[in-house]
C-alpha cells in the first residue's frame, strides 16, 4: 500500500522494447530516468526526487526521514541530450536549493554538483545519477584474480648497483657513472634515462651513499632499455596494475612484479553508465553533446584512480611503487579511456582510431603512479571486438590447442571467439543490457537482495529462489531472517536466465517464448497482463513478475548471441564445439545447463562448459608479468579473422531460428540426454494454447475490457 501523500506514478518502458503509454492526464508530467538502474517514470512537477526514486524502487538511502540532516540521499543531475531516452536533462529542471539544503551544505559540506534528493524537487525532464559512494547496498563487483602461476619476465627489472664516487681525476657526471655501473653489472648494451631523473640523480646517489636501485623498462627485445625510476640503496619491491575496463564494471589487480603475487584486487561500477547503459548509448551521447567525450573520459579515469587508492590501501603499497600497468577493454571503453572520440565506432565500417598495442607513460593520461610508470594496452581485434577479447584469448589460449573452443564474454555487447591452433575467428553480437537486469520489469544489477537462482516445480508451478547475500532458498526455514537487512529487491542476470529456462522446462512458456495463459486455471502464479500473461515469481513488496515483454527481451538477447556463434561455426566448417568457456564476472554465475536450455550456447557436453571468471583480467595479468605474452597476443590478433555479423546475409536466418527455446532447427542431443526437455506446444501471441483458444480468448478479452472500463 502506498504511503500517505505519495504521488501516483506510471512507469515508462524503454522505447525499443515497449511503447510509452501515458494517459492524457499525465502526458505532460516530467520524465525522470535514474542511473545506473535505468528505471524511469513520469511525475508531477514538485515531486521530491527521493519520492520518485522510492516509487520506482530505486535504492536511495535516507536515515533522517527527509529532514536534510543525514546527507545520505545525495544525487547528481546529468546535463545533456540523452537521445536514446528522448530526454534533455538540465539543472534548470530541478528546484534551487532551499533553506534546509543550504544549511546542510554550509554545516556539513556538499560536493560539487550534488543535491539532496529529499529536498530537490522535479521541475522538468531529468537524468539523475545515484552516486555509488552513497549506496550501502551497491552493486556486488565479483572480479577476484584467479590463482594461476604466471612465468615472470616483466618489462620492468629492478637493478641494484654500486657507483664509483666522483673525484678530481674522473670528471664524468653522476648520471654517466650510474650508466656505466648498470651496463657493467647488468649487461645492458645501451641505456637511456627518463628526463625527470636528471634533476634527481645527484641527490639520490648521495642519499644512498653511492648505491642505488634503478627500475629498468624494456618491453620488446629490439627496444633500448630505459631507466624510469631510481631509489637510494636497495629497493626490493615493485608493483604493477592489471585492469579490465568493462562497460558495466571495472576490475583492478595490484600485482608484485617480482614475485607475481596479487597484493590486492578491487572493483567498482563504471561511472559512464550514467551517460548510457549500453555502448551505443554512450556513442550517441558523445555525438549529441560537445563535451560528452571529455565527460566520459574524465569519469572513467577518476574511477580508475579511485581503484588505485583502494588496492594500494588494501595491499599497503605506495602509488610511487607502481611502475607498470596493463589495461584492457572493449573498443569504445578503450577509446574513451585514451581520450579518443568513439563516434566512428557508432556506424559502419566501425573504424578504430588505433587497433595495435599502445605503449605510453601512465602520466600521459593523467594516471598518477610512479613518475616514470608505463602503460600498455593490448591490441583490439576489430571494431567491436576489443582488447578485452584479446586478453580473454590470451588467457584461455584457443590458438594453443587442437579442440574447437568457443569463448563467450556475455555483456551488453557479447564478444565471441571460436577456434583452435589452425584458425581462430571472432565476432561481436549486440545482446543489449537485458542479461544485466536492464529493460527487465523486475531487473536489477547484481547486488545484495537480487534473486540469482530460481527453481520452479513443474507440477505446482510454485517457485523457490535464492538471493545474493543469503545461502538459503526461499522455502527454507530462516530465509526471511537471512534477507531482513536487504530484502528481496529484484532479479539479476543469472536469475533472469534461470527463471526463463525454468518457465520453459515447467511448460509455462512455449518453445516460442509465449506465456501459456491456460495455466492460470492451475496456478495463480500465471496472471493476465492486458492481452498477454505474466508469471509471478515473488508476491509482496516489491512484487516481482516475469512478463511476456521480459521473456521477449531475453529471447532477443540470446538469439543475437547464438546467431553470432552459428556464423562463426559456419566459417570454421564446424558442426559442433568441443568446449565452451564463459568469460567475465557475469559468466561466472551462469549455470551452463540453463544457458543451454535457453539456447544461449550451442549443444555441448555439459561437463565441458565452464566459467573462467574474469579471463580478461587474467590476460591482463599475464601481459603485465611476462612481456613474451604481449608479443604472443600481438601476433595472434594479427591472424584472428573478424566476422562482421551485420554484413552476413545468414545472420538474420540464424537469429529467427534462435528465438525459439533452445532453437527452432538445431538439435540438442547432448542437452536432451542430460535434461528432460518439455514436449513442443504452440501458444498464440495472447497466451492461449490448444483448441479452446478462441473461446477462452473471448472471455478473457471481455474481462480485460471490463477492467479497463
Amino acid at each position: 500500500m502506498a504511503a500517505a501523500g505519495a504521488v501516483a506514478v506510471k512507469p515508462v518502458w524503454p522505447e525499443d522494447k515497449r511503447a510509452i503509454v501515458n494517459s492524457p492526464a499525465n502526458i505532460t508530467d516530467p520524465l525522470v530516468l535514474f542511473m545506473p538502474s535505468g528505471k524511469r517514470g513520469r511525475f508531477p512537477v514538485g515531486t521530491p526526487v527521493l519520492d520518485a526514486a522510492r516509487q520506482l524502487g530505486v535504492y536511495v538511502e535516507s536515515v533522517c526521514g527527509g529532514r536534510a540532516t543525514c546527507g545520505r540521499c545525495q544525487v547528481e543531475v546529468q546535463e545533456g541530450n540523452f537521445a536514446k531516452h528522448k530526454i534533455v536533462s538540465s539543472n534548470d529542471h530541478i528546484s534551487p536549493k532551499g533553506a534546509k539544503e543550504e544549511r546542510y551544505e554550509r554545516v556539513r559540506g556538499l560536493p560539487e554538483r550534488r543535491r539532496l534528493s529529499c529536498s530537490a524537487q522535479i521541475l522538468g525532464d531529468l537524468v539523475v545519477d545515484v552516486p555509488q559512494d552513497t549506496v550501502i547496498n551497491a552493486q556486488t563487483i565479483r572480479k577476484d584474480a584467479d590463482t594461476r602461476v604466471i612465468a615472470r619476465d616483466s618489462a620492468i627489472h629492478m637493478c641494484y648497483v654500486e657507483i664509483e664516487e666522483p673525484d678530481m681525476h674522473n670528471p664524468s657526471g653522476d648520471l654517466d657513472r650510474l650508466k656505466i655501473a648498470l651496463m657493467k653489472d647488468w649487461g645492458l648494451k645501451s641505456l637511456d634515462f627518463d628526463f625527470h631523473l636528471l634533476t634527481q640523480v645527484q641527490g639520490i646517489l648521495r642519499k644512498g651513499n653511492w648505491t642505488a636501485t634503478a627500475a629498468i623498462h624494456k618491453d620488446a627485445e629490439s627496444e633500448t632499455a630505459r631507466v624510469i625510476s631510481l631509489w637510494p640503496g636497495l629497493k626490493n619491491e615493485a608493483y604493477g596494475l592489471a585492469c579490465d575496463i568493462g562497460s558495466t564494471t571495472i576490475a583492478m589487480h595490484l600485482v608484485s612484479l617480482l614475485s607475481g603475487r596479487v597484493a590486492a584486487s578491487s572493483g567498482t561500477s563504471n561511472p559512464q553508465i550514467r551517460f548510457g547503459e549500453d555502448l551505443m548509448s554512450r556513442v550517441s551521447y558523445v555525438m549529441m553533446n560537445p563535451d560528452g567525450r571529455e565527460g566520459m573520459t574524465v569519469a572513467v579515469r577518476e574511477a580508475i584512480s579511485g581503484l588505485v587508492d583502494k588496492v594500494c590501501a588494501e595491499g599497503n603499497v605506495q602509488r610511487n611503487d607502481i611502475l607498470d600497468s596493463v589495461f584492457v577493454g572493449n573498443p569504445i571503453m578503450h577509446h574513451l579511456f585514451l581520450g579518443i572520440d568513439p563516434t566512428e565506432l557508432g556506424g559502419a565500417p566501425f573504424a578504430l582510431a588505433v587497433s595495435g598495442a599502445v605503449h605510453i607513460k601512465a602520466s600521459d593520461i593523467g594516471l598518477k603512479l610512479n613518475q616514470g610508470a608505463r602503460l600498455y594496452l593490448l591490441p583490439c581485434i576489430a571494431g567491436h571486438v576489443g582488447a578485452d577479447a584479446a586478453a580473454v584469448t590470451l588467457s584461455e589460449g584457443p590458438h594453443r590447442q587442437d579442440e574447437m573452443m568457443l569463448i563467450v564474454d556475455v555483456g551488453t555487447n557479447a564478444e565471441i571467439v571460436l577456434g583452435n591452433r589452425q584458425r581462430v575467428v571472432a565476432a561481436s553480437s549486440p545482446t543489449g543490457p537485458a542479461f544485466e537486469g536492464a529493460e527487465i520489469s523486475g531487473g536489477q544489477r547484481a547486488a545484495p537482495g537480487a534473486i540469482e537462482r530460481v527453481r520452479i516445480d513443474p507440477d505446482t508451478l510454485e517457485p523457490k529462489f535464492r538471493v545474493i547475500g543469503s545461502e538459503l532458498w526461499s522455502d527454507e526455514p530462516g530465509f526471511l531472517d537471512s534477507v531482513q537487512a536487504t530484502g528481496v529487491t529484484g532479479i539479476c542476470g543469472s536469475g533472469i536466465i534461470e527463471v526463463v529456462a525454468e518457465m520453459y522446462l515447467a511448460g509455462i512458456i512455449s518453445e516460442d517464448g509465449v506465456v501459456d495463459g491456460g495455466l492460470s486455471a492451475r496456478s495463480p502464479r500465471v496472471t493476465a497482463n492486458g492481452r498477454t500473461f505474466s508469471y509471478v515469481l515473488k508476491e509482496g513488496e516489491p512484487r516481482i513478475t516475469i512478463t511476456q515483454t521480459d521473456v521477449r527481451a531475453i529471447q532477443l538477447a540470446k538469439a543475437a548471441l547464438y546467431a553470432g556463434t552459428k556464423l562463426l561455426m559456419e566459417k570454421q566448417h564446424a558442426d559442433h564445439v568441443d568446449r565452451i568457456h564463459f568469460a567475465g564476472a557475469f559468466g561466472s554465475f551462469i549455470d551452463p545447463k540453463y544457458a543451454m536450455v535457453l539456447g544461449l550456447i550451442p549443444d555441448c557436453d555439459l561437463d565441458k562448459v565452464s566459467a573462467v571468471g574474469n579471463a580478461a583480467g587474467a590476460g591482463a595479468r599475464m601481459a603485465l608479468l611476462n612481456r613474451g605474452y604481449r608479443r604472443e597476443i600481438e601476433e595472434t590478433v594479427s591472424r584472428i579473422e573478424k566476422i562482421e555479423t551485420a554484413l552476413e546475409p545468414r545472420f538474420q536466418e540464424h537469429f529467427v531460428y534462435a528465438m525459439a527455446l533452445p532453437n527452432k532447427v538445431d538439435p540438442f542431443p547432448k542437452l536432451s540426454a542430460a535434461v528432460k526437455l518439455p514436449p513442443r506446444k504452440t501458444v498464440s501471441e495472447d497466451g492461449i494454447a490448444g483448441d479452446a483458444a478462441p473461446r477462452r480468448r473471448s472471455r478473457e478479452g471481455h474481462a480485460a475490457r471490463r477492467g479497463r472500463g
